[in-house]
C-alpha cells in the first residue's frame, strides 16, 4: 500500500506587523514598442529593493501572462507611511512622473490591501478589465482619488505633491 507524503503546514504570526499593507503591481504591454518598456523598468525595479528602501519587507516578482507580455509584483510594506514616503522619493516618482506623461506602449495598476482593514487600487492605461476592476465600479482617479490615501480611507493628508508633478496630477 502507497504511503501518503508527509505534509508540512505552516501559518505566519502577523501580530509583530499591525499596520503591514500588501501592494501588488503590475506593467502590461499594450503595443511592441511596451517590451522595452517593460524591460526598463525591470532592472530600475531590481535595483531600488536592493537598496532595501526603509519599510519594505519582502518583494517577490509575478509573471501574469506572457501574451500579453504582464508582468508585476507583490511586496510587503510595514506600514502604508513607509510606502507612501518611498513612492513620493526618488527614483520613484520620477518614474510616475515620466509614465503619466507617456506610458511608451505599456499599462500600469495596483491593488494594495491593508492589515487594518480597507483596500485600494489604480488602473492607469490597461484596456482589460482585470483585478477589482472586474467587479467594482470604475471611477477617475485625480483630485482626492489620486491619492492612495484618499482611496483607501486612511486619515490625514497626503504629503503635498511638487509643484511640477501637480499639473500631471490633476
Amino acid at each position: 500500500m502507497p504511503v501518503a507524503p508527509q505534509l508540512t503546514r505552516e501559518t505566519v504570526d502577523l501580530s509583530g506587523y499591525p499596520d503591514l499593507v500588501v501592494l501588488y503591481l503590475g506593467m502590461r504591454v499594450n503595443v511592441f514598442q511596451g517590451l522595452a518598456t517593460l524591460f526598463g523598468f525591470g532592472s530600475k525595479i531590481s535595483e531600488a529593493v536592493q537598496d532595501a528602501p526603509d519599510g519594505l519587507l519582502a518583494h517577490e516578482s509575478i509573471v501574469y501572462s506572457l501574451f500579453p507580455p504582464h508582468v508585476g509584483m507583490r511586496q510587503y510594506w510595514r506600514d502604508f507611511e513607509s510606502l507612501e514616503r518611498w513612492s513620493r522619493s526618488e527614483p520613484h516618482r520620477q518614474w510616475w512622473q515620466s509614465f503619466l506623461r507617456d506610458p511608451k506602449g505599456t499599462g500600469f495598476w495596483h491593488e494594495a490591501y491593508f492589515r487594518r482593514g480597507g483596500m485600494e487600487a489604480v488602473y492607469v492605461n490597461m484596456p482589460d478589465r482585470s483585478g477589482m476592476r472586474a467587479f467594482a465600479p470604475v471611477c477617475a482617479a485625480k483630485g482626492p482619488m489620486f491619492s492612495s490615501r484618499q482611496r483607501a480611507g486612511l486619515e490625514g493628508d497626503a504629503p503635498p505633491a511638487p509643484v511640477q508633478e501637480q499639473e500631471i496630477y490633476k
